[in-house]
């Protein structure tokens, strides 16, 4: 198969010879280039997220004040310093008491500060995946079969379906509602409700059964999801399940697409700075039922083949006593919104269609908005994580390309010496191979993503913690190993987190892993596009 690329408008040409006289010629989107094209604000801006008050105010005033101090004290002086290395003992002078206290003083104080503007540890506890029961497993032949039985589709959306699932890197025992597979489909409030108490309970029980926490302890609840928000919300809906304290400080988050599981951590990172010595649960997930799409506009129909069931429930804490216990530790997150942007803004779109049926429209810039998404976020995220080497060069390249105006050939950070895990959002298949080439990962370090996608398909936020999930029961994550999680969802967003493993996992340590039945017979390879 022989393949042109187009960079300006960012298609790959595809053409494959059947026999003699005929050929089939593909033509696809691909992500933008994005380590290419870097712009100089957001180097500034990741630069100026790892400049914080407390660290500014460690190394420009306590330390030298510290160390005049101790100069001052033992009446140090230059003269003194030869006699010193040669005797190897200091004798202090007399000294000036008011001058002793007053240093003294200023030098508690200014510790004092830092002490009050360090930044506050966040520890993740734990964290559990829903994993549904067997009669909800969907292989990509009964979708398809249940597609054409419905009788809501047209013969040529029905083939479009075909050729999208079998090509999506979806497999066999993937998850949907009783709502959606139901024979008619019961698209009903209750069915959604059902599926959410499902879902979130499930996580939950799963999460408090492993960590030992009792809810009373739990002063920080947040739930995303983003397409079923009803009345009571789901927050309510948990805090009425579990009777909750009065007091918890409870957030339901809508509308914010795949990404929203990481907005959630940054939410409750946030909200532990400001209420020490507390718990925060996080409960990420997305409910298929009366989001399924029963129409034949093609840019609506992707979701259906592509989204399933499923969630997960993590627990976080600010006490320094769970240090011991927890797995990882919250070192960055960074938040990009791209939604100033028109074409951002509309790429992924909840509408009606030509008869008035609701659905999430996919836009064709939808690769091209998601490259500009990540290209941003990981500009600001590199010089927080890269190591000086990787920032010196690429820093050197920029400058050269972007204010001497040199045409030299720019410097790709190799972010493979920040991490060694790599949780990348399971949203498609063709997302995942473009975004494997611009950062030059290997297929180890991509198996987590392909394998989720492969048994659990895209299960919107929730995913991340499904691809950690593998990587643990895999036996992979040993004692400071560093993990990034990047996720991009509607608006448009593209969000990341940074973890440091507090302890090793072992493989098979968890029963309740949503892998630990079946992934000694991971990975598999998933057939060719």
């Amino acid at each position: 198969m022989g393949s042109i690329e187009m960079d300006k408008e960012r298609l790959t040409a595809e053409m494959a010879f059947k026999d003699s006289s005929s050929a089939v010629i593909r033509i696809r989107r691909r992500l933008p280039d994005f380590l290419q094209s870097v712009k100089l604000k957001y180097v500034k801006l990741g630069y100026g997220y790892s400049c914080k008050p407390s660290t500014i105010l460690l190394f420009a005033v306590v330390i030298p004040l510290f160390i005049a101090m101790a100069v001052q004290l033992s009446g140090l002086s230059l003269n003194r310093v030869s006699h010193i290395w040669a005797t190897r003992s200091v004798q202090l002078d007399s000294l000036d008491a008011a001058t002793a206290l007053s240093g003294s003083a200023v030098l508690v104080f200014l510790l004092g500060v830092y002490w009050a503007k360090r930044p506050i540890p966040v520890f993740l506890v734990d964290f559990a995946c829903y994993k549904p029961d067997d009669e909800r497993k969907m292989s990509v032949e009964s979708f398809l079969k249940m597609t054409e039985e419905n009788g809501s589709f047209e013969e040529e959306t029905v083939q479009f379906q075909k050729r999208i699932s079998t090509r999506s890197g979806l497999g066999d025992e993937t998850y949907l509602p009783r709502g959606i597979t139901s024979k008619p489909p019961n698209l009903s409030l209750k069915e959604a409700r059902a599926e959410a108490e499902s879902v979130m309970f499930g996580a939950l029980d799963s999460l408090f059964k492993k960590t030992g926490i009792k809810t009373e302890d739990i002063s920080i609840l947040i739930v995303n999801c983003s397409l079923f928000n009803p009345t009571p919300s789901l927050s309510s809906m948990i805090v009425n399940h579990y009777k909750l304290r009065p007091d918890i400080k409870s957030f339901n988050l809508g509308g914010m697409g795949c990404s929203a599981g990481l907005i959630s951590v940054d939410l409750a990172k946030h909200l532990l700075k400001a209420n020490p010595n507390s718990y925060a649960v996080v409960v990420s997930t997305e409910n298929i039922t009366l989001n399924w799409y029963f129409g034949n506009d093609r840019s609506m129909l992707l979701c259906n083949c592509i989204f399933r069931m499923g969630g997960a429930a993590v627990l976080l804490s600010n006490k320094k006593s769970d240090r011991s216990r927890s797995k990882y530790e919250l070192v960055h997150t960074v938040r990009t919104h791209k939604g100033a942007d028109d074409n951002s803004y509309n790429c992924v779109y909840q509408r009606e269609d030509e008869k008035g049926t609701v659905g999430v429209s996919l836009a064709r810039e939808l690769m091209a908005v998601a490259g500009d998404a990540l290209k941003t976020n990981i500009t600001t995220l590199g010089p927080l994580v890269l190591p000086f080497s990787e920032q010196f060069m690429f820093f050197v390249s920029l400058v050269q390309r972007k204010l001497m105006k040199k045409k030299v050939k720019p410097y790709i950070p190799d972010f493979k010496l920040a991490f060694e895990h790599f949780c990348i959002h399971a949203g498609g298949r063709a997302v995942l191979d473009e975004l494997q080439k611009n950062l030059q990962l290997s297929e180890w370090h991509m198996e987590p993503s392909r394998m989720t996608l492969h048994r659990f398909g895209n299960t919107s936020s929730s995913s991340l913690w499904y691809e950690l999930a593998y990587t643990e029961a895999k036996g992979r994550v040993t004692k400071g190993d560093r993990v990034w999680q990047i996720a991009f969802g509607s608006g448009f967003k593209c969000n990341s987190a940074v973890w440091r493993a507090l302890r090793g996992v072992q493989a098979g340590e968890c029963p309740a892993n949503p892998w630990a039945d079946c992934v000694d017979c991971y990975p598999v390879k998933v057939p060719a596009a």
